[in-house]
């Protein structure tokens, strides 16, 4: 069936954009007037503020209670968009003690912001996020430190943080805020090393804090050779979407945990294949393309 436009037809059609347009250049010069600049400039002050804080507490457990209670508060606006007066009601009842839950869940994180705020170290709450800038030389460091440790048999646990925060476990730890380099990955994992025993913790590209007590996994399957700081990777990898490297002190094996699944016994090509693709996976896509434009 065709739909054959008359000129009548077109010149309403033509009418009715020109209304939408005249009505929304009225509506903007309407704003213009009644909006003022520092407005503008409140609202985006509100707007960054609000941001900075849920980046601060995105770094630590509580991101995921956040994410709770932004579903919760989409379901009350859809039940009381859809007339569920049931589910509405219950959910209303929920958040009358709401700021009474938020407060009790967030206690550790408000006192963290009030310490902030009270303190010369009030910048870190506005300080940009940085990415990993040379992504391929920290991942060529890890890999070369790991394989050190695999000839000397070493043992180390290394813990990369994602999106996942891990605040809470680099507190139990010593804080480093250091470049990542193989010598010293490998100086802090020597036996004799006063920050051996622990888990190292690196965020965005940096050693963030050594000697890191992790949560060890209860998960029955693991099998009864499996070690204490074996169980510890997997156990911080399914808490949060870390990846987790663990080479054996006993076979000086290397191992990587992610999502509570470890995989052993990895070569040093597989093992920093399996780092590239989960911590660079944009380079390992170009990588495969210039692979197959190479092919005959």
């Amino acid at each position: 069936m065709l739909l054959l436009v008359t000129p009548n037809r077109g010149a309403a059609l033509i009418d009715a954009l020109r209304t939408i347009i005249s009505d929304i250049w009225v509506l903007m010069l309407s704003l213009r007037q009644t909006v003022r600049v520092w407005d503008v400039i409140d609202i985006l002050i509100i707007a960054f503020i609000i941001y900075r804080i849920l980046a601060f507490l995105s770094r630590t457990n509580a991101s995921s209670v956040i994410k709770g209670v932004i579903f919760l508060l989409i379901i009350a606006w859809l039940s009381n968009f859809l007339n569920m007066k049931v589910v509405n009601f219950l959910l209303n009842q929920i958040m009358l003690m709401g700021v009474v839950v938020l407060v009790v869940l967030f206690q550790p994180e408000i006192r963290k912001l009030f310490e902030l705020l009270g303190s010369s170290r009030i910048y870190l709450l506005f300080r940009k996020r940085a990415g990993i800038e040379d992504a391929e030389t920290v991942l060529q460091s890890v890999v070369s430190a790991a394989d050190a440790m695999k000839k000397s048999k070493t043992g180390a646990i290394i813990v990369f943080e994602r999106e996942v925060g891990l605040n809470d476990f680099a507190a139990t730890g010593i804080r480093i805020d250091a470049d990542v380099s193989s010598e010293l990955i490998q100086n802090i994992f020597y036996h004799n090393s006063p920050l051996h025993d622990g888990a190292l913790l690196i965020r965005e590209g940096r050693l963030l804090a050594a000697s890191c007590m992790l949560p060890l996994s209860n998960n029955i399957n693991l099998g009864r050779d499996i070690g204490m700081r074996h169980r510890a990777g997997v156990g911080i990898s399914e808490r949060s979407d870390s990846l987790v490297i663990i080479v054996s002190e006993q076979t000086g094996s290397i191992s990587v945990a992610i999502d509570g699944m470890l995989k052993r016994q990895l070569s040093i090509e597989i093992f920093e294949k399996l780092l590239r693709n989960e911590l660079i996976p944009g380079e390992s896509k170009k990588r495969a393309k210039k692979m197959k434009v190479k092919k005959p």
